[in-house]
């Protein structure tokens, strides 16, 4: 059996999660991600970067161009205010979600 997929509209919760305790470039939010979960979750490229995009249109990150530290130029993405409180958003509804899916699963038949 794979690895399981991310739930639909969790990349962005989790992105912006991995952000609000610090800025970070695409590789380094993907790394956060994959150890936070015990490696469950893997955040592939091509989902990552568009996500990021998404989420500069929407106002909810910004981007600079830093030098990592192996001396490279990377984008660094960081939380903005308006990323903070639609986490907070993203992350009571996807609790009341999982809590709705255990109450199903949980029903005895």
């Amino acid at each position: 059996m794979g690895k399981p997929d991310l739930l639909p509209g969790t990349l962005d919760m989790l992105v912006l999660k991995t952000l609000a305790r610090a800025p970070l470039h695409g590789y380094g939010i993907a790394q956060s991600i994959k150890r936070m979960s015990d490696d469950v979750l893997t955040v592939e490229e091509g989902s990552l970067y568009p996500a990021l995009q998404r989420l500069l249109v929407q106002g909810r990150v910004v981007a600079e161009w830093k030098m990592t530290d192996t001396n490279r130029r990377a984008r660094f993405y960081t939380l903005t205010a308006e990323g903070r409180k639609h986490l907070g958003v993203e992350v009571s509804q996807f609790e009341q979600m999982i809590a709705a899916i255990g109450r199903v699963l949980a029903e005895q038949s």
